[in-house]
């Protein structure tokens, strides 16, 4: 006979209906993250562009990020894809923005959001699939 004992997990409980879940620190964090994104890629059309081109690259820039984020990363995407497909338009939105902020001649600033987005992400994803 063994010493050990069969525990078997349990599934969180459920929250009552019309309630929500209160997001943990990683959503928050992954939230934060998406923002600065659409921040950098905002300030990037703004301030790297002559005046013609700085408005529309200005406004350009962020709404589509928000539109892709939209269709494919969010809670409720609106195209339900693998997560691994998720993940890579989530990277790719992170990627702009720290090239964005490499195009500013802010290097440092693109690698510490890069780094910091990444792990946000993984971190994230993980719990996605766990």
């Amino acid at each position: 006979m063994s010493d050990h004992v069969n525990v078997t997990p349990h599934k969180p409980a459920e929250p009552a209906p019309g309630m929500r879940v209160r997001p943990s620190a990683i959503d928050i964090a992954a939230f934060l993250c998406g923002l600065f994104a659409f921040a950098s890629l905002a300030l990037w059309g703004f301030v790297s562009w002559p005046l013609p081109w700085n408005i529309v690259l200005g406004i350009g820039a962020p709404v589509l990020a928000i539109l892709v984020w939209a269709l494919f990363v969010t809670p409720r995407a609106v195209l339900a894809v693998h997560p691994f497909v998720r993940a890579v338009v989530e990277l790719l939105v992170y990627a702009s923005a720290t090239i964005a902020w490499w195009s500013m001649d802010m290097a440092w600033i693109g690698v510490a959001f890069g780094v910091i987005a990444v792990t946000v992400g993984v971190i994230s994803g993980r719990r996605r699939f766990a």
